[in-house]
């Protein structure tokens, strides 16, 4: 999920060059400059993530594709895309202001409710991004040890290329943003992606684990990662502090409501909290399967969805999930509401609007 990389693209030109003779090669363009291509075919092609904008879904996902729809899901367009790059995710803090993110760096913006893209960053600036960041403070604190590590972080960010995926965005406002990717890759807007601000030093997470996704609950912001990897804004301290969990797998996803907290991941593990991530406790499913995406519903009631097409829901005694019936199970790897209440989920086979709640 979000680690879809550019082999197929790489490969076919490659076949190109072969039989068309060496003289072609220069027309190979890379993935970052190159448009998403129309496709009748791309709504039901590998999508991964889906966010609301005002009334309006849009949706994210392979070969640079984001396609919206205006009737809660039954119908899609698809947007004009500058890149082809696989996309991760999309976050929409208001009906126009939009970001999405994915493979090589990638952060687009749209102004539109995702109509039209326009990239922000991606993956050939980052390195140099660090790079110029952390050697300011290196030069402003030379008798900090941690600057010139990540100096060179940023040095290996350069010399590696483009090819270090983003993995989930989330914005406050139009202005203030944060995206968040593999190796404690994180990155802070405050003028709605003009500018962006390194932020590994901000961070609990001297390993370097992937930060898999980034999610307010209303009254906190968090990060989930690998390896039980879990962090909280810090306010006061200004950085992202983190969390002791009793589970030590990877967690894909966070969700929420003030004074609640869950987070999901590997094996069907999923905590929650009612004292800000102080303390947890399991819900258990029964299930042994990732769970990959994750919804409050109109009732208030959490729905989980697993990588293999479960739909799990929370009871009201909040100690289990309970398994829902299914006839057809296929992968989710993104869920949402539409404006009119009915579930939309994308997956590996592209987008379905389900029946309402």
């Amino acid at each position: 999920m979000g680690f879809l990389k550019k082999f197929e693209l790489a490969l076919l030109f490659s076949m190109l060059a072969l039989v068309q003779g060496g003289a072609h090669a220069a027309s190979y363009v890379d993935v970052l400059d190159l448009p998403a291509t129309p496709s009748a075919l791309a709504v039901r092609s590998p999508l991964v993530g889906i966010a609301r904008a005002g009334e309006r879904l849009v949706t994210v996902g392979q070969r640079g594709h984001i396609l919206y729809s205006d009737d809660a899901g039954n119908q899609w367009a698809q947007a004009s895309v500058p890149l082809s790059s696989d996309l991760s995710a999309v976050f929409f803090p208001s009906a126009t202001q939009g970001w999405a993110v994915g493979n090589d760096g990638v952060v687009l913006h749209s102004s539109d409710a995702g109509a039209t893209w326009r990239k922000q960053l991606d993956g050939r600036q980052i390195g140099d991004l660090l790079v110029k960041h952390y050697t300011a403070l290196a030069t402003a604190e030379p008798a900090n040890e941690q600057w010139p590590l990540l100096v060179a972080e940023g040095q290996r960010l350069v010399e590696q290329g483009a090819d270090k995926p983003l993995l989930d965005v989330w914005f406050a406002n139009d202005k203030l943003g944060y995206v968040v990717g593999v190796f404690n890759l994180i990155l802070r807007t405050e003028d709605g992606g003009q500018s962006w601000t390194p932020f590994q030093d901000r961070t609990d997470n001297p390993q370097g684990f992937h930060l898999n996704a980034i999610a307010s609950t209303g009254d906190g912001l968090y990060i989930a990662g690998e390896q039980g990897l879990l962090l909280k804004w810090d306010e006061a301290r200004q950085r992202f502090g983190a969390l002791q969990t009793p589970y030590q797998g990877s967690f894909f996803g966070v969700i929420g409501k003030p004074g609640e907290v869950i987070v999901y991941g590997l094996r069907g593990n999923v905590l929650r909290s009612t004292d800000g991530g102080e303390h947890w406790s399991p819900l258990t499913s029964g299930l042994q399967v990732s769970i990959t995406a994750a919804i409050v519903n109109p009732q208030g009631q959490y729905e989980l969805f697993t990588q293999a097409g479960h739909t799990l829901l929370s009871q009201t005694d909040s100690t289990r999930l309970q398994p829902l019936p299914q006839q057809d199970l296929s992968p989710v790897a993104g869920a949402t509401l539409a404006a009119n209440g009915s579930l939309v989920v994308v997956g590996r086979r592209g987008a379905h609007a389900l029946a309402g709640e």
